[in-house]
């Protein structure tokens, strides 16, 4: 069951928002030209690796945060290297608990050796590196789709 749904692009389409913005850091983390993604529990799509700023943290400090929570890893702060803004205002998660948030995202690169070690995380049911082609097969968070097509069309030097 989803607890939470997406949406993109069009505001009229998406609820109306109850919460201020959410502040949110995710991570465009490759290996050999592919794209990790999580298999998400609270949706069951696929998604960026990421989540909420705290008040105390700074976006990069949530990245690193983020990083180990969800893959078990410890990555100095000065690895991730700042992408991209994602801020418009059709960007909305809604939450089953009413909640709906407009969210502002800020987008990390990360590169990982071939030997890098995952451990996955209580949220999330599957990680997998995928190649442009494999994504045709798959549902992309449409909070994280742009995000994914934009760097397969620019393959900003992660």
């Amino acid at each position: 069951m989803s607890i939470v749904k997406f949406y993109r692009g069009d505001p009229k389409k998406a609820p109306r928002t109850t919460m201020g913005a959410h502040l949110g850091a995710n991570a465009i983390i490759t290996c050999n030209g592919k794209l990790l993604l999580e298999k998400r529990r609270d949706s069951d799509v696929w998604g960026l690796i990421g989540g909420g700023v705290k008040d105390h943290e700074t976006e990069v400090a949530a990245m690193a945060r983020e990083i180990y929570e969800e893959l078990g890893l410890r990555i100095p702060k000065e690895q991730f290297r700042k992408l991209a803004v994602y801020g418009e205002p059709g960007r909305i998660a809604a939450y089953c608990d009413g909640s709906v948030w407009r969210m502002v995202i800020v987008v990390f690169g990360l590169e990982l050796s071939e030997n890098t070690e995952l451990k996955i995380s209580k949220e999330s049911r599957e990680l997998r590196f995928f190649s442009k082609e494999e994504l045709q097969n798959i549902e992309v968070v449409i909070t994280h789709s742009d995000i994914v097509e934009d760097w397969f069309l620019n393959r900003s030097a992660v």
